[in-house]
């Protein structure tokens, strides 16, 4: 159900490995969308920790694969301290490596986020009745930077992983909200004419700019209110 690795390390805990990469995005003059490489790595990152978190662990290691070039490591790290500080989380080094044997005529980078989370041998399923909602606006290329706005704040997702009622958080990616609602529905046969939101569904949500939560009805409002225009609705129609 998560793009994420769960790797049993003892009876008691799992280690969970998410990863992201970005091509093309950067400072290089062949770049197709240029940004600052700090900007560049907290987003890549926010795509890894969030796929990490969802699945239920606590971020405890994250590693790079720099091919931007040694002058853009400060930043590289940089952008992935802010995302940490987003989410609360102190004590975790920022390890890699840099490619600095040749250079690449476009900028490219690599995260992995380890965490881990206590054994679980449930099958993952949904209770019989949730509400679903997209937190967030699908976005991708340089929406992300011109409508910062509509991007779900990382200690925003952070929140709604602590919360009990809500029964799982999704990050949406490349694939579309429509992809992600079958994987949060596995098993069943979701079409797109079933679906009413007033979101596209079918559009990339690039750096994870929105999420997906399943939570118990008698929350909504709260979780409404902590969202505010955020907050979109799906409703799935027999």
């Amino acid at each position: 159900m998560r793009d994420v690795a769960i790797v049993a390390i003892n009876e008691n805990e799992s280690l969970v490995i998410a990863a992201d990469n970005s091509g093309g995005i950067g400072m290089k003059n062949s770049d197709h969308v240029k940004v600052p490489y700090d900007i560049l790595s907290y987003y890549s990152f926010r795509v890894a920790v969030m796929e990490c978190m969802a699945a239920g662990a606590k971020p405890v290691s994250v590693a790079m694969q720099n091919f931007c070039g040694d002058d853009a490591w400060p930043l590289l790290k940089a952008g992935v301290e802010r995302g940490l500080y987003e989410l609360g989380i102190d004590g975790i080094s920022v390890t890699g490596s840099t490619e600095s044997n040749f250079s690449l005529l476009q900028s490219a980078l690599g995260i992995v986020v380890v965490g881990r989370k206590a054994r679980d041998n449930s099958l993952d399923e949904l209770p019989g009745k949730v509400n679903v909602a997209v937190i967030g606006f699908p976005l991708v290329g340089e929406e992300v930077i011109n409508y910062q706005e509509n991007v779900a704040p990382l200690s925003l997702f952070n929140w709604f992983c602590k919360q009990k009622e809500v029964e799982a958080v999704l990050p949406v990616g490349s694939k579309g909200i429509m992809y992600e609602l079958q994987q949060l529905f596995h098993g069943q046969e979701i079409e797109e004419k079933q679906v009413s939101c007033s979101l596209d569904l079918l559009k990339s949500s690039g750096p994870a700019t929105c999420f997906l939560v399943a939570y118990r009805p008698e929350v909504e409002e709260k979780l409404r209110r902590k969202a505010g225009e955020l907050f979109h609705p799906v409703k799935l129609i027999d």
